[in-house]
């Protein structure tokens, strides 16, 4: 994923103009590249490295996500519809 992307996803998930670390940031930056690697392990499936990676990452976000429920659970269901996750 390049600069361009990631800021790009910043700016649309910030919660006001200096966040870059906030818990929607770091899961719609997660989900972007769970995104990328799911689509590669379709074409090479057995890349057992990166089956790993994309392991590891889906279980950060996870929780996270668990975090921000417990937290504020308006901003993990407006997070999650806007991610479109758990339909």
């Amino acid at each position: 994923m390049d600069q361009a992307v990631k800021a790009e996803i910043k700016n649309e998930y910030k919660r006001n103009e200096k966040d870059t670390g906030s818990v929607e940031v770091q899961v719609a930056l997660l989900s972007s590249r769970i995104k990328e690697l799911t689509e590669h392990l379709q074409s090479f499936k057995k890349d057992h490295s990166a089956r790993r990676g994309l392991i590891m990452m889906v279980n950060k976000r996870r929780k996270l996500l668990n975090y921000l429920q417990k937290d504020d659970d308006a901003r993990y269901k407006e997070l999650i519809s806007k991610l479109g996750l758990r339909k």
